[in-house]
């Protein structure tokens, strides 16, 4: 038999061996005997160590390709954030998370910029806070930063640049994205004071400051409104529908049990805000009252009508007019002058003859 050649994995020698096994183990079998005297044993631990080795000898091109690709990244720069969607209320403080995993420079350069409507700004350059940032923010942590008091002006995508140039790759950047939530403030809305029954009837609720955009929600005497009053056996009586995204609320056909106090609240992840209740009354239509008022009116035209008729026909209108016409001055007389003293009604004439 040829021995085995030295090694960790001792390929040719077990090849070979296994052969040698085989082979004994098929002339046993034709023999009818259980095992030659010349024939090869193997012990069972033996062939699990064998494999053992096989299998680590497999395994060890990807060992060596993982430290190679290992020692690659130590020698890059690499950030990486605990959260890239941070979300703030309006006047909290944040924390925008920036961390270096590997990096060979002990001093590298940190730099982050405001991207905000097209244009990008610095807010921390040369180890200092620059722009709107100024006096409310700081690096902690040695790349991460931190704002105070944060306001609704602040939401933008901030971009956190880290240079290294001890390291084969000496640039890395990380984008966070903060979203900044503001509280509604106290809508306005509108209530009409009286409606008749049976009338189309639109209450408005409008807030402009929240953000996200508020939801609406409508309340009658402390009982909030479902967004539709099928949908309610509560409110089967009434017919009307509440629209939670602009805030109207439309009556189709006001019934009586309608009227009452009505207010409305305007909420978001931030918080909610509601107005000051107000009434609304609905009354019934009179009818035999507003036909009532219409003949009395007619009535009095008429009579109004007959009184002018009959003056007229008796000559007040007339008489009055001759009267008036009557009155003629006093024809002058050619040649004479007329001279008023001071007494109305007296007069003085002086006469000319012409012969």
């Amino acid at each position: 038999m040829v021995p085995a050649l030295a090694g960790p994995c001792g390929r040719y020698g077990n090849r070979r061996r296994v052969a040698g096994s085989k082979q004994s183990r098929a002339h046993a079998h034709k023999a009818g005997s259980p095992r030659q005297a010349g024939a090869p044993h193997i012990p069972l631990d033996m062939a699990l160590s064998r494999r053992l080795r096989l299998r680590l000898c497999a395994r060890l091109p990807d060992f060596f390709l993982l430290l190679l690709f290992r020692g690659c990244l130590i020698e890059a720069v690499n950030l990486k954030s605990s959260n890239r969607n941070p979300v703030v209320h309006e006047f909290e403080s944040v924390e925008l998370s920036c961390i270096i995993t590997d990096s060979q420079t002990n001093e590298p350069r940190i730099e982050w910029k405001k991207i905000q409507d097209g244009q990008t700004t610095y807010v921390y350059f040369d180890n200092k806070i620059q722009g709107d940032l100024l006096g409310r923010s700081d690096v902690f942590g040695k790349t991460s930063l931190r704002i105070w008091n944060v306001t609704r002006k602040d939401s933008a995508m901030y971009r956190c640049e880290v240079v290294a140039l001890n390291d084969r790759k000496e640039i890395d950047e990380i984008t966070i994205e903060l979203i900044v939530q503001v509280k509604p403030v106290t809508p306005v809305c509108r209530v009409p004071k009286a409606v008749p029954v049976g009338k189309m009837a639109t209450l408005l609720c409008q807030e402009s400051e929240g953000y996200p955009r508020p939801h609406y929600s409508w309340y009658r005497n402390d009982v909030p409104l479902p967004t539709d009053s099928r949908a309610n056996p509560r409110f089967h009586n009434s017919s009307f529908l509440v629209n939670s995204e602009t805030g109207m609320l439309v009556f189709n056909a006001v019934h009586k049990d309608d009227s009452g106090q009505y207010y409305c609240i305007a909420s978001n992840d931030a918080g909610a805000s509601r107005c000051e209740g107000q009434d609304m009354e609905v009354y019934d239509l009179n009818i035999a009252g507003i036909i009532g008022g219409v003949l009395v009116v007619l009535i009095v035209l008429v009579l109004i009508t007959m009184a002018i008729c009959c003056a007229y026909r008796r000559g007040c209108f007339i008489n009055n007019k001759q009267d008036g016409e009557s009155y003629k001055s006093p024809g002058k007389h050619e040649g004479v002058n007329y001279i008023r003293t001071n007494e109305e009604g007296d007069f003085r004439h002086k006469s000319s003859f012409v012969i």
